[in-house]
């Protein structure tokens, strides 16, 4: 069953079923609009655009649980996103992605894929070590979501395929996205 056993709320309140998307490939994704990993938006929807045809499309989750940065309501956060990065994959209502009132769909998300790495490549890579080894030594241990813009690929049929950290490349998302269409 993979994510296919699990709903989601929608944008207007109503209860979506992630069926919804059988034998599709989807990118589920928690994001923020306050975020520096925010022009993200612009890669989530080129990969709509390029792949969207052949069977894929990206699931936006806003979650303000990381430094509070999706403090809008969801109607705000939909224009903000239209507007300034033309998105125009399926967005549902805010969620958070950890702890007690985490979404049972993200408790599913993080038990099949645990934390997989930030590239040491990338800028963002050594302050987003700092500040969690300052929360938690151990946070590599830990499958938790640690920021923004975290994303799990789904193969066509529902199963978690891959975990990609807000540091991973679209190139590399991409590469995996191709593999399964």
């Amino acid at each position: 069953m993979g994510i296919y056993a699990y709903s989601v709320v929608g944008m207007e309140g109503e209860s979506v079923p992630l069926s919804t998307y059988r034998n599709m490939v989807v990118l589920i994704v928690n994001t923020a609009t306050r975020c520096a990993f925010t022009p993200q938006y612009e890669g989530l929807e080129a990969l709509y655009e390029r792949y969207g045809r052949k069977g894929f499309t990206v699931l936006d989750f806003p979650c303000n649980q990381f430094k509070e940065q999706a403090p809008q309501e969801i109607a705000e956060i939909d224009a903000f996103c239209k507007l300034n990065y033309g998105t125009k994959f399926p967005r549902f209502s805010k969620i958070e992605v950890n702890g007690e009132a985490e979404a049972p769909l993200y408790t599913f998300l993080k038990s099949e894929k645990g934390f997989a790495g930030f590239d040491p490549a990338h800028e963002k890579t050594p302050n987003l070590i700092k500040r969690l080894q300052a929360a938690d030594p151990a946070y590599e241990l830990d499958p938790a979501i640690k920021w923004n813009f975290t994303k799990f690929l789904i193969d066509r049929r529902g199963n978690v395929v891959a975990r990609f950290e807000p540091t991973a490349s679209l190139e590399a998302i991409a590469s995996a996205i191709e593999e399964l269409l």
